[in-house]
């Protein structure tokens, strides 16, 4: 066999083996692609580096340039304090008069003639109580006296006598009557009106057991001790009540008079100095319908309370249409007169162990620690009596962190709220 004659044989097999028959270039694409992939992998890595790099570069700048820059704080603008500052304090109300009326005398309800809410005059008679155990006392107790008032005549008339015998038997001649019968008449005489006495003690004790027992008799109607308003009722008809006022007995009645109405207020310690008598106040009612009222200072406990370290103060106002009622919660504002020279926001004042004090920004914006001297706090603001003078700048809610000579950033802002945080701390946030 020829040359020729032997590639035809050669081709057919080499088709049957891969089964496609490769065409031309098939190689050199794939060559192309692979290259192409691999080149937009190696840029993409590239410009990730490239991106991070730069973010990083921006992170170090933005770092170092905040280590370097002043923090920023919020500011306040000294203010003068005011002539006259009002001080606004929680008080209640309390009656007048107030009186809780329990039963003197054993019995039971026969009838009450008041309920809660009703304005009775003082003697006005409020229940009426049933007493058959009284009764029967003082009736024994009348009888007794009777008898020993009848006792009384008895031992008078029996002195008499001996009066009369111990005086002939005196006055007989000597030798008629024996010495010793003389001295039997006058003692007969002496215990007769010794016994005389004794039943006119007899007559008093039950003179003042009788006594007694009327008075109580009276108790059988329950009066009311003064003019006012009955606020509570415990009683109904039938019910058994117990003389006293210890704590197993139930009281009939509660009833205050509420014209004029204290107000009782818990000052403050650090203000216990202003609260003079005759210091204006102004009361106010958390209800829209009930108007401002205007009073003074009426006294004080001058004392402070050890535990709460406050000092009561009452107001006495007039109340003759009873539109304030015990027990009702107020605001009342002292009108009190200026203590110290400057006036700042609460938060601007530092507790130190030695010395309040504050953050003063210089004119250069740098920090300088100044002691003061409080002359009257009410929460909110402070009013110094020396460290500060109007017009100074202070830090509010200074940070711990900042320093006397550190230079910061005031935030103006900052001079119009009392309570401001820094902008520091409100961008951390």
């Amino acid at each position: 066999m020829t040359q020729q004659d032997s590639r035809p044989d050669t081709e057919p097999a080499n088709t049957a083996a891969t089964g496609d028959p490769l065409r031309p270039g098939t190689g050199r694409r794939v060559q192309v692609l692979a290259g192409v992939a691999v080149l937009v992998l190696l840029i993409g890595f590239v410009a990730t580096n490239a991106s991070r790099s730069r973010s990083s570069e921006r992170l170090a700048t933005a770092t170092e340039a905040q280590a370097v820059l002043a923090p920023a704080v919020a500011v306040a603008t000294v203010e003068p304090a005011p002539p006259v500052s009002v001080l606004s304090l929680p008080g209640e109300t309390a009656a007048w008069y107030e009186s809780t009326i329990y039963a003197r005398v054993d019995g039971y309800v026969a009838q009450w003639s008041v309920d809660i809410g009703d304005h009775v005059e003082e003697g006005q008679v409020l229940a009426t109580i049933e007493t058959p155990g009284l009764d029967a006392r003082l009736v024994a107790a009348r009888a007794r006296l009777n008898a020993a008032q009848a006792e009384l005549q008895v031992r008078r008339a029996e002195a008499e006598f001996a009066r009369t015998t111990h005086e002939r038997w005196q006055n007989s001649p000597k030798g008629v009557v024996s010495e010793q019968e003389r001295e039997d008449k006058k003692a007969g005489f002496e215990s007769a009106k010794a016994k005389v006495s004794a039943a006119l003690s007899q007559v008093n004790l039950a003179e003042a057991e009788v006594e007694r027992l009327a008075a109580d008799e009276q108790f059988k109607q329950v009066r009311a001790p003064f003019t006012g308003t009955i606020v509570q009722r415990r009683i109904d008809i039938g019910n058994l009540v117990t003389a006293g006022s210890t704590s197993g007995n139930t009281p009939l009645y509660r009833m205050t008079r509420n014209d004029p109405i204290r107000i009782f207020v818990d000052a403050p310690q650090a203000v216990s100095e202003s609260m003079k008598v005759g210091t204006p106040v102004r009361i106010h009612v958390n209800a829209a319908q009930i108007r401002p009222f205007d009073g003074r200072i009426t006294r004080t406990a001058r004392a402070v309370d050890t535990h709460a370290r406050t000092l009561r103060v009452e107001i006495d106002i007039p109340n003759p249409d009873d539109v304030l009622l015990p027990g009702l919660y107020v605001k009342v504002g002292f009108h009190l007169d200026r203590q110290g020279t400057a006036q700042v926001p609460a938060a601007a004042v530092v507790a130190r162990a030695a010395s309040p004090q504050v953050a003063v920004v210089n004119s250069d914006d740098t920090v300088q620690f100044r002691d003061v001297s409080i002359a009257r706090d009410d929460g909110k603001t402070v009013e110094l009596a020396s460290g500060v003078v109007p017009g100074d700048r202070v830090v509010l809610n200074i940070s711990s962190q900042i320093t006397a000579g550190q230079k910061v950033r005031p935030n103006a802002e900052g001079s119009h709220l009392a309570g401001a945080v820094p902008a520091a701390a409100r961008r951390s946030r």
